[in-house]
């Protein structure tokens, strides 16, 4: 068989979504009050955060090389992208001469009170020198404290490691091992290192200036010596460099600190250091050439000496002071294509260094090479066709010649360099110099608050439907009435009976109080006009009953059963009627205190057979209301119910009132309401709004029903007016401790 579609759902679901939006308003000042905690916590968290500045400097890399060798050829060689340039920048090569420079690696800091400590140094305003007057504890910075170190070196073991540095006085201090925490548990231990401001103090491996303190004797600052490679790592997650428009070639250097001055001056070194490593690295060619020239030339020289030392040696020996005319031309040309043949080597270098073989300029260089040795070639068979005295002075000569042109050339060429050198230049240059931030850019005060207000309102909101989950009291009555219980009437919530609670409990029970009854204290009162309304719904649900006894009871405490019967039998008495009110809540019954009358004996006396009916009813407030207290609290108090004497003291109150209406304990808690509920014509059950579940109720109907006992209707107590109507999924059961009250 098919089912039927569900065809509520949409409206559950449309339901659901009301109730949440009316819980969430019914609880907007809750929501309201955590979103204001969220909020000033997250002010109080953004204040006592250290401010952080922001520099920035501009760098342009032009394009190309700015090499000074062989200018001509510049357009086949390719420059870095802006890629290369930004890791060059961000390589340890730069940064490590920054942190070095700067001294980076050294890091201090002020021991601020736990907790609040950061927040009340940062609330400090004080002109700069000015000290902020310590609150709690010594050892602390309250604000205005200032630490510079020139200089700080610690033996490699103590590398890494947390040190405290101590104020003694206005000029001296003292250097601790570990941490500012040592102080506070006691166990700083001896000074590694004590000194006067100004001056270096050395001992045991450790060397330290102290350039500038301000502080109150005592106070601690955190110190410690970072290793080299840790300094570069943090300077490379600080440095940020963003590339301009594409082709500008412009690098834009960004830096974060706490310390303007100090972003300022970090930044203005990388970009320092970057460009004197661009000239560096542009005229690193010309540094090479200009060293091999110096080193070849001292060899150059001596051979040049030694070449003119064996020409003068052959001319003496064989007595010729000059070659012949014929010869003399020859020698010219041998010269000339030496010369040229030493040129074309000295440019091999240069060429196999910037060119592939098959790259044109390369292969021009090949042919000039080839070319020249071919007609020195052809010139060597001319001159072995003169004489061999002439043969050889032509080649003396020739030594002598090129070596000496060699050897000028050399000097020439040193010179050129040297003075290229000076004026090498790179193809990058600081365009602005690093300027900070006029105001802190972090933290964001606003927004940190605006996150705060946001997460305060989220969890309020968090915190009031986890309330609302846990808390599966019903608060509409329809949901009473589909488990076949009829709502007789739904009593609102009274503020007036609330101080008259709170004004009874502050009293003693001597019974001897003024009435606490609200129905005779304020008849206008909401609450007693639902009780009337109540009355009116009894009289037609009474008149089928098997007798005029009524019996209010509740599923748990504080549901208000109490209030409720004594507040009706007042309404039913001012009707006219002759009304008997009975606590037979022999534990911890109060009817007594409320009623305005002494306990004395009641209830309790008559059913161990020490009183009579006559002798326990009281007159109240009200002229037609009489009232039985439960007297002492008995033994055992379910088998007084349970005896004869309790069936005839109803009988007997039947026929004397025109209505008996009984106080009995919480069903859920004792057996006594289903005892009494047995002699009762009438059975009323009380449940609090947002106090009892569904699945309490229930349980509450089913106890009186296996006993059986039927429930006549329900009174919902205590109705808030609110906004939202919540949904049930799943229920708890719950065990309630009802003890006697002690005598």
């Amino acid at each position: 068989m098919s089912e039927q579609p569900n065809t509520t759902a949409p409206e559950d679901q449309q339901v659901d979504l009301l109730a949440l939006l009316g819980l969430l308003w019914d609880s907007r000042y809750w929501i309201i009050a955590i979103a204001a905690l969220g909020a000033g916590i997250a002010a109080m968290n953004a204040r006592s955060q250290t401010p952080i500045y922001s520099a920035n400097a501009l760098i342009q890399v032009e394009p190309g090389n700015s090499g000074v060798l062989s200018v001509q050829d510049i357009g086949s060689l390719r420059g870095s992208g802006a890629a290369a340039e930004i890791a060059l920048i961000e390589s340890r090569f730069v940064l490590g001469q920054v942190v070095d420079e700067l001294s980076l690696n050294v890091f201090s800091a002020k021991h601020y009170y736990p907790y609040i400590g950061k927040f009340m140094a940062s609330r400090f305003s004080g002109p700069a020198g000015t000290l902020a007057k310590p609150l709690y504890g010594e050892g602390y910075a309250w604000g205005g404290e200032q630490l510079e170190l020139a200089r700080f070196n610690v033996p490699p073991q103590a590398v890494g490691g947390a040190l405290t540095l101590q104020a003694q006085s206005a000029n001296t201090w003292a250097l601790y091992p570990g941490s500012p925490d040592n102080f506070d548990s006691g166990t700083a231990g001896a000074p590694l290192l004590t000194g006067t401001v100004g001056e270096l103090a050395e001992n045991n491996g450790f060397s330290t200036l102290v350039q500038t303190l301000v502080a109150h004797p005592g106070t601690l600052f955190q110190v410690q010596s970072q290793r080299r490679h840790n300094a570069i790592l943090g300077l490379q997650g600080r440095l940020k460099i963003a590339p301009g428009r594409e082709g500008s070639g412009m690098l834009r250097l960004f830096l974060e600190h706490p310390d303007p001055a100090v972003a300022e001056s970090i930044l203005n070194a990388v970009a320092a250091l970057y460009v004197k490593q661009n000239i560096e690295r542009s005229s690193a060619p010309i540094v090479q050439s200009l060293n091999f020239l110096r080193d070849t030339l001292p060899g150059v020289r001596k051979d040049l000496e030694a070449a003119e030392k064996r020409l003068n040696n052959y001319q003496i020996r064989n007595g010729i002071i000059d070659i012949s005319a014929e010869a003399g031309v020859v020698f010219s040309e041998s010269v000339r294509l030496q010369q040229q043949l030493t040129e074309l080597n000295f440019q091999r270098r240069d060429i196999q260094g910037r060119f592939q073989p098959d790259h044109p300029a390369y292969q021009d260089w090949l042919f000039r090479i080839a070319e020249t040795e071919a007609r020195q070639q052809e010139l060597e068979k001319d001159i072995a066709r003169l004489p061999q005295t002439q043969q050889e002075l032509i080649r003396l000569r020739r030594n002598v010649a090129l070596g000496n042109d060699i050897y000028l050339q050399m000097l020439s060429k040193i010179q050129q360099l040297d003075i290229a050198k000076a004026g090498a230049v790179g193809n990058t240059r600081v365009i602005d110099q690093a300027v900070s931030s006029s105001g802190p850019i972090k933290p964001r005060k606003s927004m940190i608050t605006l996150i705060g207000l946001v997460a305060g309102i989220i969890a309020g909101c968090l915190l009031v439907l986890g309330r609302a989950a846990f808390n599966r009291g019903v608060e509409n009555p329809e949901v009473i009435e589909k488990m076949g219980l009829p709502v007789y009437s739904g009593v609102p919530f009274s503020t007036a009976q609330q101080k008259l609670t709170s004004k009874r409990r502050k009293k003693s029970d001597h019974g001897d109080e003024k009435s606490q009854l609200l129905a005779l204290i304020n008849p206008a009162d909401p609450a007693v006009e639902a009780l009337r309304s109540l009355r009116t719904s009894l009289h037609f649900a009474m008149l089928g009953a098997s007798n005029n006894v009524l019996m209010i009871t509740g599923p748990s405490t504080n549901v208000g059963k109490t209030f409720l019967s004594t507040n009706l039998a007042v309404v039913m008495a001012q009707s006219g009627q002759k009304v008997l009110l009975i606590d037979a809540d022999l534990r911890r019954g109060t009817s007594h205190i409320t009623m305005g009358v002494p306990n004395g004996k009641g209830l309790s006396a008559v059913l161990l057979g020490n009183a009579s009916l006559d002798q326990v009813v009281r007159n109240t407030g009200a002229n037609t209301l009489n009232f039985i207290s439960r007297g002492s609290a008995p033994v055992s108090p379910s088998e007084l119910l349970m005896g004869k004497g309790f069936a005839d003291l109803l009988e007997q109150a039947s026929k004397q009132y025109d209505l008996v209406i009984i106080d009995t304990p919480p069903v859920l808690a004792v057996t006594d309401a289903s005892i009494v509920g047995k002699y009762a014509g009438t059975t009323m059950l009380v449940t609090r709004f947002g106090l009892n579940p569904a699945k309490e109720i229930d349980l509450a109907r089913k106890r009186f029903e296996l006993n059986g006992v039927t429930i006549k209707g329900v009174v919902f107590n205590a109705i808030v007016k609110k906004a939202s109507a919540y949904g049930y999924g799943s229920y708890r059961y719950y065990n309630y401790n009802y003890k006697s009250e002690k005598n």
